[in-house]
């Protein structure tokens, strides 16, 4: 994708403009100011921009460009439409259920407030008619705004240039806005706007799926409110738009309302040089946020209607500024990785919000339609850390998600005969289990799914997720309102799956670990792993509570019905889980009999042009060696500090060649502990792969979404494996290891309510520190230093290993 700075040339002026008389209710023409400030546009390292149009890649640039603030998220599609647009937008939260026999909830996509059409003597301008002179869009990470820019010449020789934007806002989350400006550049005519919100395609084979709430129309304010049958969910949109032009001029306003459309026309004469400006407001609520979304939408159109739409879009971009500060990662000597770490912190900002706690982040977040919008460990694993570390609240509101739909992990447990909590492997807005029971392959091969039922790993990864959160926050009230529960009834869990048996150890039989090709297996090593590591938290969760929590611990005790006796049964467990470790190789078999399956050279299939359950079949890959994604070496990485290096080393050298990487969750994994093992080549190699899963669409299904947990991972493998930043209780410990593109690595990090910045190169670490008390520096396993607040160290390498750190106002 081209990103120079010449191709992008947004205005850099104040306008002029008026409102054209009879386009609004109040008849007068109206003299406004649009400022220069309102097209500032960043710096190229903060651009990504797709120069021309290729209408078989619009899904794909669709799925990149949306832009989101955690509560509604819109794809970035044309306004106009094109004959293979996916215009979509979602709330998150609100899912479709249907009451079709073996159906599932899927996120619902929403009517579309961004069309626009433009009309020129009653010809539509189309990408698809007439000579596209330049086209470009453009996605500002550092503002969180998507532009256009269009020059066009119909069949007539007419050249008219388009200039748009639009955003969500992250300063005041339920409002859009829109803003489309239109220059006739050599030609007097008619010209016509048509805006509307429009109930998606998707919907129309069944009307009876939305119904509009009519009202009488409000000055300037449109209104329309839907409600979908069969679910107590009503969403309603309230829009304003605005018409001005740079030459005072008389116009006509028409609107059209039914119950599935808005539609909103200006018509007006232009002559040559004139700029015609529409821009557009809505507000969006739902009966998820308050009892009459339908009055906060209009009540809060005209609360910030009065305001000049400057002063919202500065607004959202301050809210920008400030989570930038705490989570831009700045690499030098390696403008590609930046760009891709500037593009997934984007999309990772866009896809959390703070205030809801009742929602989560699905696979592709609110970019796409593919996977449904549920949520998987994607969030928990792969999302979560970059929260935790840079926005704490929004790490906080997912995880109480998973609090909130704890209930319906106990019922799944208990109809799978167990005890505890049984997360789902899918989940959506209730927490009920929502894994489909078949999937066609890309094959065309209909596949059985038993992921809902044996791929229980997730259970233990989202209590993983509690206790890093805690211990990277302190967040002790959390924890024991929330946190400990979860931590106690998924203990529970295990203690109850598993069995012991003829050898004095506990096995957990018939699961499905990270390694989705080899299904129904017995003692996954990851999944016995976390579930050892879930089960000590279990007992030491309650030791916790009974010391600093007592009340809490006597209202757990009593509701759980916990005994000392259970308790001292999950520390048992968790001693003789069963792991099939070789003390002579140091390896840990990925799963009983893995070692017998069948062979494959995966070299002998590059360069490879498919994921090789498609090369080589469902049922075969299923009989050979080959992993799917990062299994028994994620558990490397979760478990760190408990692995003794030479085992991690081992292990990872083992099942690296033996990975196919059919996921987009495992190149970041891999590049991670890559560099923590210091194999820098393999390292490079990995973060590139990780880098372009969107942006090379190296999966080949970025159409569907973003790859929310890919971002993730890609922010982990440089802030864990590039930087060697290790958390635990008592500090933060770097083993840096920059690979050879990157001749420095900076990036801001908060830990317990002390905010960081690191900065690394290939001979020095240097951590400024800011907050309420010191905290504890190590490097390399070795020197180490009590860092205080409004101070700054330094430590240098010295031979092979590291100086002692020294402060630099010291």
């Amino acid at each position: 994708m081209d990103i120079s700075a010449s191709s992008c040339n947004l205005e850099t002026r104040d306008t002029v403009l008026y409102r054209p008389e009879a386009c609004d209710d109040s008849g007068a023409i109206a003299r406004v100011v649009v400022p220069a400030t309102l097209f500032r546009i960043s710096e190229p390292p903060w651009l990504l921009v797709e120069e021309g149009f290729t209408l078989a890649r619009e899904h794909e640039i669709e799925s990149l460009f949306a832009i989101g603030n955690g509560y509604i998220g819109n794809r970035g599609s044309l306004a106009e439409g094109s004959p293979l647009s996916a215009p979509a937008t979602f709330l998150a939260g609100i899912f479709e259920h249907s009451d079709q026999p073996g159906s599932i909830p899927q996120l619902m996509t929403l009517p579309d407030w961004t069309e626009v059409r433009v009309w020129i003597d009653d010809h539509p301008l189309s990408m698809q008619e007439g000579e596209i002179i330049e086209h470009r869009r453009i996605l500002d990470f550092a503002r969180g705004v998507l532009w256009r820019e269009w020059r066009h010449r119909d069949k007539n020789g007419r050249v008219t240039r388009l200039l748009a934007f639009r955003l969500t806002s992250l300063a005041d989350r339920h409002l859009l806005l829109q803003s489309v400006i239109v220059v006739a550049e050599n030609y007097s005519a008619t010209m016509r706007f048509e805006s509307s919100i429009e109930v998606p395609r998707s919907a129309l084979p069944a009307p009876s799926r939305w119904k509009a709430r009519r009202s009488p129309e409000r000055p300037n304010v449109l209104p329309l409110a839907l409600k979908c049958p069969g679910l107590d969910i009503e969403i309603a949109f309230g829009a304003a738009s605005q018409l001005l032009t740079t030459t005072a001029s008389v116009g006509e306003r028409l609107v059209e309302m039914d119950e599935r459309h808005i539609v909103e026309r200006f018509q007006l004469k232009v002559t040559v040089g004139t700029e015609c400006h529409l821009h557009r407001l809505v507000s969006v609520y739902s009966s998820r946020d308050l009892e009459d979304p339908f009055d906060a939408a209009v009540a809060h159109v005209n609360r910030v209607l009065p305001s000049r739409i400057s002063e919202a879009v500065s607004a959202h971009e301050t809210a920008w500024n400030s989570r930038w500060q705490h989570s831009d990662i700045r690499v030098e000597g390696d403008d590609s990785l930046q760009r891709a770490l500037r593009f997934a912190v984007y999309h990772l900002i866009s896809a959390a919000n703070p205030e809801d706690s009742h929602v989560s982040i699905g696979a592709r977040a609110l970019t796409g339609e593919a996977y449904k919008g549920h949520v998987f460990w994607d969030t928990e694993i792969f999302m979560l850390p970059f929260y935790t570390y840079t926005d704490p609240a929004c790490a906080r509101a997912l995880l109480t998600y998973r609090y909130h739909t704890l209930e319906a992990a106990r019922e799944k447990a208990r109809r799978a005969g167990f005890a505890g909590a049984m997360y789902p492997w899918e989940s959506a807005d209730t927490g009920e289990e929502t894994t489909p029971r078949a999937v066609i392959a890309p094959s065309g091969e209909v596949i059985s799914v038993l992921n809902g039922e044996l791929e229980i790993h997730i259970t233990a990864d989202i209590a993983y997720a509690v206790w890093q959160y805690w211990q990277g926050t302190g967040d002790d009230d959390f924890f024991a309102q929330f946190g400990s529960e979860i931590t106690l009834e998924t203990a529970r869990f295990w203690a109850s799956r598993g069995r012991m048996e003829a050898d004095g150890r506990y096995h957990l039989r018939q699961v499905i670990g990270p390694d989705e090709y080899h299904e129904n297996v017995d003692d996954n090593t990851f999944t016995n792993l976390m579930a050892a590591w879930n089960l000590v938290r279990g007992a030491e969760t309650a030791g916790w509570l009974r010391a600093k929590r007592p009340d809490r611990w006597r209202e757990l005790e009593h509701r759980l019905q916990l005994s000392d006796q259970e308790l001292r049964m999950w520390s048992h467990l968790a001693e003789v889980m069963y792991t099939i470790f070789d003390p002579k190789t140091l390896l840990y078999e990925q799963f009983a009999g893995y070692y017998q399956k069948e062979a494959i050279d995966l070299k002998k299939f590059e360069p490879r042009t498919a994921a090789m359950d498609v090369i080589l079949g469902h049922e075969r890959i299923n009989h050979t060696n080959v992993v799917k994604q990062a299994d028994v070496v994620m558990a490397l990485y979760l478990l760190w500090s408990q692995i003794p290096a030479d085992v991690r080393r081992a292990n990872f050298l083992y099942y690296e060649p033996r990975t196919g990487h059919g996921s987009s969750l495992s190149p970041s994994m891999h590049a991670l502990v890559a560099a923590r093992l210091g194999e820098a080549h393999l390292a490079g190699q990995y973060l590139k792969q990780a880098a372009q899963i969107d942006l090379g669409n190296n999966m080949g299904n970025a159409a569907g979404g973003v790859h929310a947990a890919a971002i993730g991972g890609l922010w982990q493998a440089v802030v864990f494996g590039l930087g060697g930043l290790e958390v635990d209780g008592s500090g933060l410990s770097f083993t840096p290891h920059l690979v050879e593109s990157c001749r420095q690595l900076a990036f801001p990090f908060c830990w317990r309510e002390r905010q960081l910045e690191v900065s690394i190169t290939h001979h020095k670490l240097q951590v400024a520190v800011q907050g309420p008390g010191p905290l504890q520096l190590r490097v390399a396993g070795g020197a180490e230093t009590l860092a205080q607040p409004g101070h700054t160290y330094v430590v240098e390498r010295a031979n092979r290993g590291w100086s002692s750190w020294h402060r630099l106002d010291s």
